[in-house]
């Protein structure tokens, strides 16, 4: 009966209710979960699908989307194995589980595509783990111009044309009713419709400190936050899980319920 039963095992979950008031809520079309950076945490990942799986039984829900807000790989020790199963995920339930590009994402593949121009930036951000998840070796110097263009080969050929194209084919926004799932941010200023790539996956300086007045919902990624919750019309969801040992996601319902799943290393 549940929904992601062939592929997961179902536990009891624990949500945590937010303290949203009775108007203005997030109405989405259907039942949503949105799950927040992962960076190459695989054994959480699959805690939380577990969790995310109980919830649906137990809620008696219909028809539930999953969604990703990015940042797969990086940092954590198993962005290849990560990358796999949300590939498999998104592929067994094209309409159910979306997986949204991240900036980490982006950056793959800029390296793909210009090594040398693109490598220190990436190097500077946890690029070294999913080298080691692919098993691409980079020798005592790392990551460097001299370098880039042979190991981007060797990453190509680890992970192959069908993996490349599918973090190709991410979008950067999903929308469902009045809430829109990205991975960093929105500008405040401008509707949810003439937004940029660039801003939904990298960011924008006001994004956390002005609130939208259209009455539209955004949940994201990238800031990371102590504990998920909701504030101004936002709803930040990544706790920082290749560090802390937290992965989390919100459970938002069409009748304006917003609770926080959570699972820990600990």
């Amino acid at each position: 009966m549940k929904f992601f039963n062939t592929l997961i095992g179902g536990k009891g979950a624990e949500a945590g209710e937010s303290n949203l008031g009775e108007s203005d809520r997030p109405s989405p079309e259907q039942p949503l979960f949105v799950v927040g950076d992962i960076h190459g945490c695989a054994d959480l990942l699959e805690k939380l699908l577990e969790k995310i799986d109980a919830a649906i039984g137990e809620n008696g829900l219909k028809g539930p989307k999953l969604v990703f807000t990015g940042n797969l790989i990086d940092h954590g020790p198993d962005s290849a194995r990560v990358v796999e199963r949300l590939r498999e995920l998104s592929t067994e339930f094209p309409e159910n589980v979306v997986c949204l590009l991240g900036n980490h994402e982006q950056m793959l593949l800029d390296f793909l595509d210009t090594p040398a121009a693109r490598c220190a930036r990436w190097a500077k951000e946890g690029a070294a783990a999913t080298f080691a998840s692919y098993d691409v070796k980079l020798g005592e110097a790392g990551l460097t111009p001299d370098n880039a263009d042979a190991v981007a080969e060797f990453l190509k050929g680890a992970l192959r044309p069908k993996r490349i194209e599918w973090l190709r084919a991410r979008p950067t926004h999903m929308v469902s009713g009045n809430v829109h799932v990205v991975h960093a941010a929105a500008d405040p200023r401008r509707a949810m419709d003439a937004q940029s790539a660039r801003v939904l996956t990298w960011g924008h300086p006001e994004f956390l400190t002005v609130a939208r007045t259209d009455g539209q919902w955004i949940v994201h990624g990238h800031s990371r936050v102590e504990e998920a919750g909701e504030k101004d019309g936002r709803i930040a969801i990544d706790t920082g899980a290749w560090e802390t040992g937290v992965l989390s996601a919100a459970m938002i319902l069409p009748d304006g319920r917003l609770e926080f799943l959570k699972t820990s290393a600990r």
